[in-house]
């Protein structure tokens, strides 16, 4: 009995697994079919492989075994294609500190992560955006996909807003309901 509980219980792990590792290759399907249903407040992170899985509810990882400039690429496509929102771009301050003699070819990976991100990413502290992050992961989605570079604060956050409303329009608005 034993023996037939434990077959059982292998199988449905074993199931279990390869359901996990299907749908992380998967990652892009997964971030086309989630994002009609994003809005402004959400993010969606692109992270180097020491990026730390968080536990919120409103966080989900989904990991990307690809080079990480493509996966940013394929991540502003989607964005950028979507008629609802728009992305603002986040970079880790540090990133811009770290130099050729620290990191060999980071000149050129930070020119790539430029022209994928179309030269939009504003710097910010990292510890900064990661409260920003955990703050909205709170009460909005999250989405982390973490890929497999392994270069130091190489995150990139993009910020989901509104595609048709915008802080202006939203002050006349307010101007208006005075």
């Amino acid at each position: 009995m034993k023996q037939f509980l434990f077959i059982i219980f292998l199988t449905v792990f074993t199931m279990s697994t390869m359901t996990s590792c299907k749908e992380n290759a998967k990652w892009s399907d997964k971030l086309e079919e989630t994002l009609p249903y994003l809005g402004h407040r959400n993010w969606i992170v692109v992270t180097d492989m020491a990026y730390p899985l968080q536990s919120g509810d409103g966080v989900t990882t989904l990991y990307a075994d690809e080079d990480y400039v493509e996966v940013l690429k394929k991540v502003k496509k989607m964005i950028d294609a979507q008629p609802h929102v728009f992305a603002h771009v986040w970079n880790d301050k540090e990133f811009g500190y770290i130099t050729e003699d620290m990191v060999s070819g980071i000149d050129e990976l930070k020119a790539k992560i430029s022209a994928a991100c179309g030269g939009e990413a504003q710097s910010v502290m990292h510890e900064d955006l990661i409260k920003r992050l955990d703050a909205a992961g709170k009460l909005y989605q999250v989405t982390i996909i973490k890929t497999n570079l392994t270069i130091p604060y190489s995150s990139t956050f993009f910020e989901l807003d509104c595609g048709y409303w915008n802080a202006e329009k939203q002050e006349l608005l307010d101007k208006k309901m005075k």
